[in-house]
């Protein structure tokens, strides 16, 4: 059995492999029966996701059109007016979505952008929504600014294994993304931290991917799990996908294996039919973006979403009451 930790319980890789190498339906058993003791399993949590500063990002992703070094067909643009971004939140909160996700491809913020990065939490959280941000890679006097304005979350993913890291990214380590991590904990806002998945690694890099994230000194209290969208004029672009059975799976490892973490369905739900997103949320999935886009790639419409929500019995989680 895993040992107390920080997070709750200090998992081996080989713990988490054995659960998701369980047959199916157990693993769904069991992972339904976590999710149920710590969530409605008829509420999903509604966000929003935009893009406030596009392009020109001069990290090396292998599996991101916003990278400088890839031929994707994407124009670099100027970060976006505090006011404009304000607008298109208050037009998510409208539509039903509680948290507000910006994000800007850096390799991390500028002491220039500082001063309208805060103003945009700021602008949010005045409409009474979440604020989180995804800006690249954060020192802790960064972290603390941010805080100060106000900012829920921060989202630095993982994206994969370190055994396997080194393969997708080259122009940072993997331990920088858990500096970044650190930093933002000791802040004081709270984590928001997942990975991509259908990026040609193994069965093991994905579950070692969970297993890194479930022992932290605390969980992340939001987990994306995204299915690589491949693009093309990326390194990507031809990558075999994730088997649906293989996702599932992995939702339910990381309900198990993080059991008050919010977890995402964030890219790749255009490729998902609505059974298998049916068993996600059955698996303990809990959230999702909304919206025609997730930063540059296609996502369902708000009207797909909820004919799917109202066949499913499921209501968009509210706020909780501060």
């Amino acid at each position: 059995m895993p040992t107390p930790a920080g997070g709750g319980m200090h998992w081996t890789l080989e713990e988490a492999q054995a659960l998701y190498d369980a047959p199916f339906n157990d693993l769904l058993f069991q992972a339904h029966s976590v999710h149920r003791q710590n969530f409605d399993p008829n509420r999903v949590q509604l966000s929003r996701l935009l893009s406030v500063k596009t392009g020109g990002c001069p990290e090396d992703c292998g599996y991101c059109s916003q990278s400088a070094h890839y031929p994707s067909g994407l124009k670099a643009s100027k970060l976006m007016e505090v006011e404009r971004v304000v607008a298109e939140a208050r037009k998510a909160r409208d539509a039903g979505a509680t948290r507000y996700c910006m994000g800007a491809a850096w390799r991390g913020p500028k002491a220039r952008d500082m001063d309208a990065v805060a103003a945009m939490i700021e602008g949010v959280k005045a409409l009474g929504m979440e604020t989180c941000m995804t800006l690249g890679m954060l020192d802790l006097d960064q972290a603390r600014r941010l805080k100060q304005a106000g900012l829920d979350y921060y989202n630095h993913n993982i994206d994969t294994s370190e055994r396997y890291y080194g393969e997708i990214i080259t122009t940072r380590c993997f331990a920088d993304r858990l500096e970044t991590l650190a930093n933002v904990r000791a802040s004081g806002i709270k984590v928001c931290c997942g990975g991509i998945v259908g990026m040609g690694e193994q069965t093991i890099d994905r579950v070692d991917m969970l297993v890194t994230l479930a022992n932290l000194p605390e969980h992340p209290e939001s987990v994306p799990i995204n299915m690589l969208i491949p693009i093309e004029g990326t390194p990507l672009a031809k990558a075999e996908p994730i088997e649906p059975i293989a996702f599932v799976r992995l939702i339910a490892l990381a309900r198990i294996l993080m059991p008050k973490s919010v977890i995402r369905l964030s890219a790749g739900r255009t490729a998902m039919s609505d059974e298998m997103q049916a068993l996600c949320f059955f698996a303990g999935a809990n959230s999702i973006f909304v919206g025609d886009t997730l930063l540059t790639a296609e996502n369902p419409g708000e009207d797909k979403d909820s004919a799917l929500f109202s066949r499913l019995g499921i209501q968009p989680m509210e706020l909780p009451t501060r």
